[in-house]
């Protein structure tokens, strides 16, 4: 279906389409970005021939409009690819939510790395918040880590309390470099580190590292 017309249809749609445009804030454009909108679109379909396609329930109206603006220059066939992955994503995540997945075989690990002493960050203060869904949102655990920069006891999240949706670790860098006496700026340039990161396959193992010093921290998704 073409998403133009489900801003302009919004009432007509289907209960998960309407959840899923209104998240993306779709409901609310203004009369500019609705203008905006519907003339990329319009060019989309008239270069393409077919409609524009954007899984958009993790998606912001500025990501909507920001995705037709950058795929509007693919060849059709790049675009064709573009699209069916898409497709792919709309079926992956309204699968998720249909079934039901009581123990989950995923979990969710961290590792913290010391880059300015060159070691691992030892007894650092971590906090692991889960931000959606937002009936499930809210402080998770506090952490300290291992001599090997790790989270004693294992994952962080595991079985049932892994869950598709997003986090955020915040790493409390500020004290840590404190303690280990770690030259620093009067106002630190860092002192908490909140990292955002979404949760997408509950099968799968996330491993969330940090590495960090007193002006620059990195991190990637690892294994």
């Amino acid at each position: 279906p073409d998403l133009a017309a489900k801003v302009e249809k919004l009432k007509t749609l289907t209960k998960e389409s309407q959840e899923e445009q209104s998240k993306a804030g779709l409901d609310t454009l203004t009369d500019e970005e609705r203008v905006r909108f519907l003339s990329l679109n319009e060019s989309y379909r008239v270069k393409f021939g077919f409609p524009f396609i954007l899984a958009v329930r993790n998606a912001t109206k500025y990501t909507v409009i920001s995705a037709v603006e950058g795929r509007i220059s693919n060849t059709p066939e790049e675009e064709f690819v573009s699209a069916l992955g898409q497709v792919h994503k709309i079926a992956w995540m309204r699968l998720l939510g249909a079934i039901d997945y009581p123990n989950p075989a995923g979990f969710l690990t961290c590792h913290v790395l010391d880059t300015a002493n060159g070691c691992p960050a030892d007894n650092m203060r971590i906090q692991l918040h889960r931000l959606s869904p937002p009936d499930a949102a809210g402080l998770i655990a506090e952490f300290r880590t291992n001599d090997d920069g790790r989270l004693p006891g294992g994952p962080a999240l595991k079985g049932s309390d892994f869950q598709v949706g997003v986090y955020e670790w915040t790493f409390y860098v500020g004290d840590y470099f404190a303690r280990k006496n770690t030259t620093t700026t009067g106002t630190p340039f860092l002192d908490e580190i909140p990292l955002r990161f979404g949760i997408d396959d509950p099968t799968e193992h996330y491993h969330v590292p940090l590495l960090v010093s007193p002006w620059s921290f990195s991190t990637y998704r690892g294994s």
